[in-house]
């Protein structure tokens, strides 16, 4: 539950400008995760999330900081638990998710940075991922698959 948690607030982060813990927490209710403040507090922490500047004056919180390096390793464990399945289309890569994780898993492969995609798009269980060649497709599916043990 913490892991699946820990995704839908990034995935919740990437998608809106949420300045509060109380925002936040109204997010994860409407998600499905009814959460305490106290929860709130500890997730935010865990994942390091700190609060950047908007243009605006106001602020929202991002997956950033000091703990910079601790963040993969993060990211890893949302990617293992959404993935469900790869394929390419020639340069395309298509990875299949868990329902309503491709954002989360989207949000991670862009933390892992591998260097081959260009870009991304994601839906609800499908994220289409742009590669430089086929080739490099293929070499990252298989590495992708590997990373999730399969």
């Amino acid at each position: 539950m913490k892991t699946t948690r820990h995704a839908k607030i990034i995935e919740i982060i990437n998608k809106y400008n949420v300045e509060t813990q109380e925002e936040l927490s109204a997010y994860l209710e409407q998600s499905g995760y009814p959460v305490t403040q106290a929860t709130i507090s500890r997730d935010i922490r865990e994942l390091k999330l700190t609060k950047v500047s908007l243009r605006d004056g106001r602020q929202k919180y991002v997956a950033m900081g000091e703990g910079r390096q601790e963040m993969p390793a993060k990211y890893i464990r949302i990617f293992k638990e959404g993935f469900r399945s790869a394929d390419t289309a020639q340069n395309i890569l298509v990875i299949k998710t868990e329902s309503g994780m491709a954002m989360a898993v989207a949000a991670a492969l862009d933390a892992m940075e591998c260097r081959e995609i260009v870009g991304s798009i994601a839906g609800d269980d499908t994220i289409m991922c742009a590669v430089r060649t086929s080739e490099e497709a293929v070499l990252l599916m298989k590495r992708l698959r590997k990373l999730t043990g399969g």
